[in-house]
């Protein structure tokens, strides 16, 4: 709670946050670096498509990709092309004005670079179904993204937490890819994910000492409710699925890699001065955390369970 015992308006946070807002885009602006989404695609590779130049048809065979590694790169590029979403959501949240305002477009700047860089990839070295994708595409944006949460601070926890499951499901995806190329431009992204995270996180932290309260609650409510963005891609259970069947992205790492750090960084559990709310707020998020640490186990032991039976199969 702030210091005078009375909880902040949403014009008062924004107030109260935009010095701090100024600084992590000054820091950012100086750690960012420049590229180019070109450089990151092995152009050489490609061939003309069927259709209206009279090129090849896209057959699976094209692929090269393990499967789990092409799903996770559809769901990972889906997502990224409701970046027109996540504009209108973020600038509606923080608003256009100041250093919130310049910070919402920057961000939005450098995300749209990654879609880009993907699709180019994608299409390229023929990974993925070309017509296949753009009809996805066009459904997924048709549904668009709408903000689960009401209020600039439920908004900066779930970014906090969001860029950094991304970056860890770029990466991972990466890795997954056996593909030099995938990997390379997939640790590019990432990158930028993780800059994002971080400012969202510093952000966060500073509304841990303007408003302990309504920050905890906030956070209470996004951790206990998070769902990836692209959670409305049309068949996003099978694919997540495969996803966490892969070890791309998984209830462990969520746990482990995502919440955990954060909550970490931010020292939610040592934090002094909440009011009956926030300790509230704080037992709940305990509570949680407990019993995603179970599901977090149990996820593990039936994967393991499958893998062995499958081995036993081949064997």
């Amino acid at each position: 709670m702030h210091k005078s015992g009375i909880e902040l308006s949403q014009t008062q946070l924004l107030h109260e946050l935009e010095p701090v807002v100024a600084g992590e885009l000054d820091r950012h602006l100086k750690v960012a670096k420049e590229w180019f989404p070109h450089e990151y695609v092995p152009w050489s590779e490609g061939r003309t498509f069927d259709g209206v130049l009279d090129g090849e048809a896209w057959q699976d065979s094209d692929s090269r990709l393990p499967e789990a590694a092409r799903v996770s790169l559809i769901v990972n590029l889906l997502t990224e092309d409701n970046l027109p979403s996540y504009h209108h959501e973020i600038a509606t949240a923080f608003g256009r004005d100041g250093a919130w305002g310049t910070w919402v477009h920057r961000w939005t700047a450098e995300e749209g670079r990654h879609g880009t860089a993907i699709r180019d990839y994608l299409t390229v070295t023929r990974a993925v179904d070309p017509v296949a994708l753009e009809r996805a595409r066009m459904i997924h944006m048709g549904t668009g993204f709408t903000n689960s949460y009401e209020g600039m601070l439920h908004s900066l926890a779930y970014v906090s937490f969001q860029e950094l499951a991304t970056r860890i499901a770029h990466r991972n995806t990466g890795k997954v890819s056996g593909d030099v190329d995938c990997e390379r431009l997939l640790a590019r992204i990432a990158a930028d994910e993780n800059l994002h995270m971080l400012f969202y996180r510093n952000l966060l932290a500073a509304a841990f000492e303007v408003a302990p309260s309504q920050t905890m609650r906030a956070v209470t409510d996004v951790v206990s409710s998070f769902q990836m963005p692209g959670h409305s891609i049309e068949g996003f259970t099978r694919k997540a699925v495969m996803i966490a069947n892969a070890g791309i992205y998984d209830l462990r790492l969520h746990l482990d890699d995502v919440l955990m750090p954060v909550l970490r960084q931010w020292e939610v559990f040592d934090i002094k001065g909440l009011d009956g709310e926030g300790e509230k707020a704080r037992d709940e998020l305990s509570e949680f955390l407990a019993r995603l640490e179970t599901s977090a186990s149990r996820f593990e032991e039936r994967r393991a369970a499958r893998q062995a039976a499958a081995a036993a199969r081949q064997a």
